[in-house]
């Protein structure tokens, strides 16, 4: 059974994005094709990123970022659900993705954002994070806006709209995890490896 993370991508205290992933899995669960979990990042209690080694080549000594590493490697594609902070995400999310490498290679990602302006821009920002990770990220997006889309700037209550744009959301990130398992499986036709 393909797997799919809603990965929370803030820690602060008083934060929704636990909130906005549960309300994400609540819809995603009905779904019979593919298996749901949320990771939330503040289980973690990952400290700020000093390490000498590079994730690339090798693993932490941290034991709660190996932790956090095996957690992550264990799923065919992510949901991130993404905060806008001065523009862009948290530097809590940044940082665990930092600690991250060959765990999200060749894998699929995608976003429901909230913010002023939906999150947009932090999405944005993510992609090209994601990109230099190898990760294939979808096109379409949930985008939550502070003013419409939450209770007194606090309580998620999505609209129509935004919850409608869930399941596009969903269709081509399962379609990408499922193609992405194939490229890490090795899953070519002659034709395919004579032209690479």
């Amino acid at each position: 059974m393909t797997t799919i993370a809603i990965v929370t991508g803030s820690i602060r205290n008083g934060r929704q994005s636990l909130n906005v992933a549960r309300w994400v899995e609540s819809i995603a669960r009905h779904r019979s094709d593919v298996t749901f979990e949320i990771v939330d990042i503040a289980d973690f209690d990952l400290p700020v990123w000093d390490e000498g080694t590079p994730p690339a080549y090798g693993p932490s000594e941290q034991p709660q970022a190996r932790a956090w590493t095996e957690k992550m490697a264990s799923y065919d594609g992510y949901v991130f659900v993404v905060s806008e902070y001065n523009h862009s995400i948290t530097g809590a999310l940044k940082n665990a993705l930092d600690y991250l490498g060959t765990e999200l290679h060749n894998k699929a990602a995608g976003f429901v954002s909230y913010g002023s302006a939906g999150g947009a821009r932090a999405v944005e920002h993510l992609r090209g994070i994601l990109s230099e990770m190898h990760v294939a990220h979808v096109r379409n997006s949930v985008l939550l806006s502070l003013f419409h889309d939450f209770e007194n700037f606090a309580e998620p209550k999505p609209t129509e709209p935004a919850t409608a744009a869930v399941d596009p959301m969903l269709d081509q990130l399962i379609t990408w995890t499922r193609a992405m398992q194939a490229v890490r499986a090795g899953d070519f036709s002659e034709t395919e490896k004579t032209a690479a």
